[in-house]
């Protein structure tokens, strides 16, 4: 078995929720399969922030997907950062993107995209997609599968 990790700050120990997204660590951990291209998937059907102006919650569906080069971003400390945002104020783009380039940043994939299904607020709901590089050529990426917003139906 190989080594374990060292510079794992919360996965397989109590951690808190930040106080806020700046304050937020994410972990990455090295990719056993650093040679082939693959899209990893984390989908967040429950994620909140606040309105800046209002203060009340939104509610989005996340879909994060990426292909690895080094590093796999760790999911408790993924999982923390987005909890992170359920008492910050920002807007649903700024929410979307910000998320996305901090992933970039920590873990520096060959490729990501992010896709924020927003649920109405004042009628109007709001679907914001990011991308960052040039999807491998011949890696399998499924659709995203959330159906966009019908209210009613």
């Amino acid at each position: 078995m190989a080594d374990k990790p060292t510079d794992l700050t919360q996965l397989g120990r109590e951690a808190p929720l930040p106080a806020s997204p700046e304050e937020a660590r994410l972990d990455r951990v090295p990719n056993p399969q650093a040679d082939t291209a693959y899209v990893a998937r984390f989908t967040c059907p429950e994620f909140t922030a606040l309105c800046p102006v209002t203060g009340q919650p939104d509610f989005a569906h996340l879909v994060i997907d990426y292909v690895a080069r080094d590093w796999l971003l760790e999911s408790k400390s993924l999982k923390l950062y987005l909890g992170a945002f359920r008492n910050h104020g920002a807007f649903h783009e700024d929410c979307t993107v910000s998320i996305g380039k901090r992933i970039v940043d920590e873990i520096a994939p060959a490729w990501l995209r992010i896709g924020g299904y927003w649920y109405p607020r004042g009628g109007i709901p709001i679907d914001v997609f990011w991308q960052w590089g040039e999807l491998p050529k011949g890696v399998w990426l499924p659709d995203q599968d959330v159906p966009a917003y019908r209210g009613r139906g």
